[in-house]
């Protein structure tokens, strides 16, 4: 059995993929997204007609989400917006589902923010409303992120906060499965906020053309757009190295992420040598088995070091595969465009009262 992978999958919806068999598959896919696409606008509606019931939090709610499948840089921003509001003293909660975690198990977006955020109590549960409740409750929550939350319609959220990547702003025009839109594009109309990440690989005029696009569903959306720099090589351990140290060196890098290509633009503007580039599915959990096939790999490679992620790095607990060092790239997020605008939205609910 032939196991697609995400940049596979990609070729295939956005069109890359020529001839008859990916055509047919296209056509296939298709009939599949006209029917999920339905329920999604008739569960859409009756959350929107008040036919589906929304619960009100006596905190505040910031969703942090995206309209794509796929990373759009959705945990920097997350932990972006939670340092924001812990420089004024606020206390604050995420929220998320934990997808991809066993029971109890933090997963690996869990054990990154928890990196960035050591004073943040990240609460992981399906039922969403309960972990925000747990979260007022135990942990004394004046302000809480939903992560991830831009479709959970059941908890009412005060801002909407919605990320498009520059890569694959809408997905290639389909919703899943045809494309890679968990809905329509128009529902961008629910947004507060649209931020365009990864804003230094387009051009401005391309840039502005996304804006435009946006703003046709919702002309009162905020804009705003981030750049993802990398800043340092971090280890398992937290030992940190320049970005230059593996400059112009033959390296292999690997990921079990939404966007693997995003993370190869990333190795190429750190100008590294990459001579070889494994993806493993979204929230991979590594095993020994992994650990030992890529240092097999890197090994018969002759390579200097092998790169992966930050979300990789969190669930490898060693220094090195095998003889080869391992080290992730940290990536920090700077908005660059409409921070101002952003910043109103968040202070504004900080005077909002209590729900009695």
């Amino acid at each position: 059995m032939t196991v697609i992978t995400a940049s596979g999958f990609r070729d295939l919806v956005s069109g890359r993929r020529r001839g008859i068999l990916p055509a047919l598959a296209r056509f296939g896919l298709h009939l599949i997204e006209v029917p999920y696409t339905l329920a999604v606008q008739w569960r859409n509606r009756r959350y929107d007609t008040g036919a589906a019931f929304t619960h009100w939090l006596p905190v505040p709610v910031v969703s942090v989400g995206n309209i794509t499948l796929g990373g759009t840089g959705k945990t920097p921003m997350v932990a972006w917006v939670a340092q924001w509001y812990r420089r004024y003293g606020i206390r604050v909660a995420i929220v998320s589902r934990g997808y991809a975690a066993p029971k109890g198990v933090p997963n690996d977006e869990a054990l990154e923010l928890g990196r960035y955020l050591p004073d943040v109590p990240h609460l992981q549960q399906a039922d969403r409303l309960a972990a925000a409740l747990a979260a007022i409750r135990d942990h004394q929550a004046q302000i809480i992120i939903l992560d991830d939350g831009f479709q959970h319609r059941r908890l009412h959220r005060d801002l909407d906060l919605v990320l498009i990547d520059a890569l694959e702003p809408f997905g290639f025009d389909h919703v899943f499965p045809r494309g890679m839109l968990r809905e329509p594009v128009s529902e961008l109309r629910r947004a507060d906020v649209v931020v365009l990440s990864r804003a230094e690989l387009l051009e401005r005029d391309e840039r502005e053309e996304i804006r435009r696009r946006v703003l046709r569903h919702n002309s009162r959306v905020v804009w705003a757009e981030t750049t993802h720099a990398p800043q340092y090589l971090v280890n398992y351990r937290g030992e940190r190295e320049a970005i230059r140290l593996l400059r112009r060196q033959p390296v292999a890098a690997f990921c079990g992420i939404g966007n693997p290509a995003a993370f190869r633009f990333t190795l190429e503007s750190c100008g590294y040598r990459v001579i070889a580039f494994q993806e493993f599915p979204d929230h991979h959990p590594y095993t020994p088995a992994d650990f030992e096939r890529l240092a097999q790999w890197a090994k018969s490679l002759n390579v200097k070091a092998l790169l992966c992620t930050q979300k990789d790095l969190v669930k490898i607990p060693l220094e090195q595969v095998g003889d080869r060092p391992l080290w992730a790239i940290a990536v920090e997020i700077e908005i660059v465009r409409g921070s101002h605008e952003l910043e109103t939205k968040l202070q504004s609910l900080l005077s909002q009262p209590p729900i009695a």
